[in-house]
């Protein structure tokens, strides 16, 4: 079988439980949820179905008598097309996307053309004028609207198809009737068409879809790039020493293999011959390397900086921390999507009111005398005029209008509903190494240093890769000096850099231990003359600036890393905050959990890769544009500058934002209120039913531009 996780340790009975991933594109709403979790859980063989809305998958857990197959065709009968994800991961919601994108230009140039012809009838056009503009605008609308109006005719189709309803059936029978009334119309001569009421009310439907879909199509992306900082396999020592290449997911636990300097681990694993200095960043945020020798344990995804080493694997492919790591972040991910759920369930009252409304008001007018043409006119001016435009816009137009505002300051908000969330928060939470500080070493005191002894530092520190020398090579650089011609360089690890310069030994070496700082520190050493040179990871810019500000608008933050003890301390003092240090990534969920527990919204801002789970795993998350990939994609929003004023600033524009949204509901509602009464009592023509519904989404985005100004 193909599954897209793998397989369960545990059994059920005599079978084995085993996991599969579909992608469910037409998913829609609450009863959609509902009806694939109730439906595909109650089948034989299935212990579990949950979906996760936001990425628009469904999760099987099922024993094997149960096939990808045999669950596709189950979820087909639910009236819903099923993938698995193994085969096409996220594809099809960036195919989903594509598509409304195009239907929606289409339907953008049928509208401003048929807009172009209706002015004229209008202006007075009468007779054979009028029913010429009628013809070309159904010569343009009856091929637009079966183009761009397809993805509501095909939901609302298989919708009815297995016996449910949907918000795309009254959209669809409201497109169709007044397309087919408008072409009855321009066939028999007669005075109104409603061919842009028509073409207008799709416009606007997909403009939402759209905003929609763009917002979402970065579900499961973190966890992508997680995955691609995996070691894409090993050199595997055999039992006649012969090495061969293996790939990562044949690794088995027992084996040996060879990881050579400035390699990436592909499995867990103790060290059996060498000694090194390992980069843990990826698993415990620590910002200096750490030694690594026989006997010590290596992570899968840690980086061997500067000896080959040997490592017997102690786990391998799922069983790895990086791969724990993944399945953190995505049943964060999972959870997140009941927020999804809530917004939803206000819906599902939509479709069966208005088929009762517009049912109710052509019967109405039939007992009451009119014919069966006027009553079918004002059931389909009922239909139009209570189209969700205006809210389906309220929340997607205010979160485009407010990311633009953001990403002008600096601030890249990946996913719009983050923003409800951001508007929430009272914690925040801070990783240290590259988050609160730049993440980049920095020498303190090189002034210490002769011109000369600074050129000696060069030359030794651009002969090793050790991440503090590549700092003071870095700084001694910018500072134009010019490296001395030092001899006979050697690097011993875990020591130093060696050489020697007219006759004399020169190093640089680590410290006297009373030398050790909260940051690092390395020592000069020149003959008989020793000189320490101390380096620090600098705060932000406005660091504390940004952190008296999260107080005064009610969010507290504290710092949680994965960091020693002694630099997260140092940090937390200067900042008057509390802290956790050497915190791994179960760690930092642990305490977002307890948060959440007692009523507080989490924000986390991290930057690393081992807190992807937690910045996916809090109500929010905030991510340097200097994070690591994984980190950049696992978290909500990015801020691109080096201020750390950015996360103050997300926060009140995401408030400003929800104050927004709330009045286009409020603004929405308002028109439905007075609107649907006037369309019930037959004075409103489908025209103007699509003339007032494009008026109030006009009138909603005409109120979400006031947050233009939201991020100053």
């Amino acid at each position: 079988m193909n599954h897209a996780a793998h397989a369960s340790e545990f059994t059920q009975g005599t079978r084995h439980l085993e996991d599969s991933r579909f992608a469910v594109p037409g998913m829609r709403c609450a009863g959609c949820i509902s009806k694939l979790e109730s439906g595909i859980g109650l089948l034989p063989g299935v212990a579990a179905a949950r979906v996760n809305f936001s990425a628009k998958q469904l999760a099987v857990s099922h024993d094997d008598r149960l096939d990808d197959r045999a669950l596709i065709a189950e979820i087909g009968k639910l009236g819903f097309d099923a993938q698995p994800l193994s085969v096409n991961p996220l594809g099809t919601d960036h195919e989903e996307r594509k598509r409304l994108t195009r239907a929606l230009g289409v339907s953008g140039f049928g509208m401003m053309n048929i807009m172009l012809l209706s002015v004229s009838i209008w202006s007075g056009a009468a007779d054979i004028t009028r029913d010429l503009f009628h013809w070309l605008s159904a010569m343009i609308a009856v091929p637009v609207v079966a183009y761009a109006g397809r993805p509501f005719f095909s939901s609302a189709l298989m919708a009815l198809r297995h016996g449910r309803t949907n918000m795309d059936v009254p959209i669809s029978i409201g497109v169709i009737l007044a397309t087919g009334m408008s072409l009855y119309e321009t066939m028999f001569g007669g005075r109104e068409a409603y061919f842009e009421g028509a073409v207008m009310l799709l416009f606007f439907l997909l403009a939402g879809r759209v905003l929609d879909a763009m917002m979402r199509d970065r579900a499961r992306a973190g966890i992508e790039a997680l995955l691609r900082n995996q070691a894409p396999g090993a050199m595997v020592i055999g039992a006649d020493g012969a090495t061969r290449w293996v790939k990562a997911a044949d690794l088995k636990p027992g084996e040996r293999m060879l990881v050579a300097a400035g390699e990436n681990l592909a499995a867990d694993g103790v060290i059996e011959d060498g000694e090194t200095m390992c980069d843990l960043s990826l698993i415990s945020g620590e910002s200096a390397p750490q030694p690594r020798a026989v006997g010590d344990s290596v992570l899968a995804g840690s980086v061997n900086l500067s000896a080959p080493v040997t490592v017997r694997i102690t786990a391998a492919g799922p069983d790895t921390i990086i791969a724990d790591i993944a399945r953190l972040m995505d049943e964060a991910g999972q959870s997140r999507g009941r927020y999804v759920r809530i917004a939803d369930r206000a819906a599902r009252l939509y479709a069966p009111a208005v088929h009762l409304l517009a049912a109710l008001s052509c019967a109405g007018w039939l007992i009451a005398g009119a014919g069966w043409h006027q009553a079918l006119t004002i059931a389909t001016a009922v239909l139009i005029i209570t189209c969700p435009c205006a809210l389906g816009l309220a929340v997607p137009v205010s979160q485009v209008v407010a990311a633009g505002a953001l990403m002008r300051r600096g601030i890249l908000v990946k996913d719009g509903s983050a923003l409800e969330r951001f508007a929430k928060i009272d914690r925040v939470l801070f990783d240290k190494t590259g988050t609160l500080t730049l993440g980049r070493m920095t020498p303190l005191n090189l002034d210490v240093l002769t011109a000369e002894e600074q050129s000696v530092a060069l030359a030794l520190a651009q002969s090793s890769r050790h991440p503090i020398s590549r700092a003071l090579h870095g700084a001694l650089s910018a500072r134009g000096v010019i490296a001395a011609a030092v001899e006979q360089i050697r690097e011993e690890q875990g020591v130093g850099v060696h050489g020697l310069w007219r006759g004399q030994r020169v190093a640089l070496e680590r410290p006297a231990q009373s030398v050790a700082t909260s940051g690092a520190a390395t020592r000069l050493a020149m003959g008989d003359t020793h000189i320490d040179i101390t380096l620090a990871d600098a705060l932000r810019p406005d660091a504390q600036e940004a952190i008296t500000r999260l107080g005064l608008i009610g969010a507290p933050a504290t710092i949680i890393s994965g960091d020693r003890a002694e630099a997260v301390g140092a940090v937390a003092h200067q900042l008057g905050l509390t802290a956790q240090a050497r915190a791994l990534p179960q760690d930092k969920i642990a305490s977002i959990r307890r948060l959440q527990s007692a009523g507080h919204q989490v924000l986390m801002v991290g930057d690393g890769l081992n807190d992807g789970p937690a910045l996916a795993a809090a109500n929010a998350s905030l991510a340097p544009g200097s994070a690591t990939d994984m980190g950049q994609q696992a978290a909500d929003a990015v801020f691109t500058g080096d201020s750390l004023v950015a996360v103050p600033v997300m926060i009140a524009a995401a408030r400003r934002t929800l104050r927004v949204v709330k009045e286009n509901f409020g603004l929405a509602i308002g028109y439905n209120v007075l609107a649907v009464p006037l369309a019930i009592a037959g004075y409103v023509t489908p025209l103007i039913a699509a003339i007032a519904m494009s008026t109030s989404s006009v009138i909603v985005i005409a109120n979400a531009l006031r947050l233009k100004r939201c991020a100053q």
